[in-house]
């Protein structure tokens, strides 16, 4: 079995943007080009309730109701990625809209259709990862280059 350290997870969404501006390619192929393990993914229409448990923290703010109404208004596809330090990796990766070489930056131009959901520490991976994914979908297997990505 890998090493605790290589078994970190984050979730990351692809929102209703990516998946109608066909994106997704794009940014699976980044991930597994850093060399990380998908070990979760499905396509799926979001519910409110969904909505409501995933951005709990943000249910009072002024914008949160063209948040709901975006989030739910096409299929958004979820995935958990697996690997070293996976969510400050990913968290950099993501960027925001202004820095060119990132998810945001290249795929991305405003704020309210940012392309991405990516978790922003372990702790809040482990319970995102619980909204989205039951434990049985997340798919332990070993990767036949892990020598080569991590030596």
């Amino acid at each position: 079995a890998a090493p605790a350290a290589l078994q970190e997870k984050t979730l990351v969404v692809a929102k209703p943007d990516a998946v109608q501006r066909r994106l997704l390619g794009d940014i699976i192929q980044r991930f597994e080009r850093r060399g990380f393990k998908l070990v979760a993914m499905k396509l799926l229409q979001v519910d409110r309730r969904l909505v409501d448990q995933h951005y709990e923290q943000l249910r009072q703010k002024p914008f949160y109701p063209a948040l709901v109404t975006y989030m739910t208004s096409g299929p958004v596809v979820a995935m958990v990625w697996e690997g070293y330090d996976v969510v400050r990796c990913t968290r950099a990766m993501v960027g925001d809209s202004s820095a060119v070489g990132t998810i945001r930056g290249d795929l991305s131009v405003h704020i309210t259709r940012n392309v991405v959901h990516a978790s922003d520490s372990v702790e809040t991976a482990q319970r995102e990862i619980g909204f989205w994914f039951q434990r049985n979908e997340l798919v332990a297997w070993d990767s036949r280059d892990r020598d080569n990505i991590y030596g």
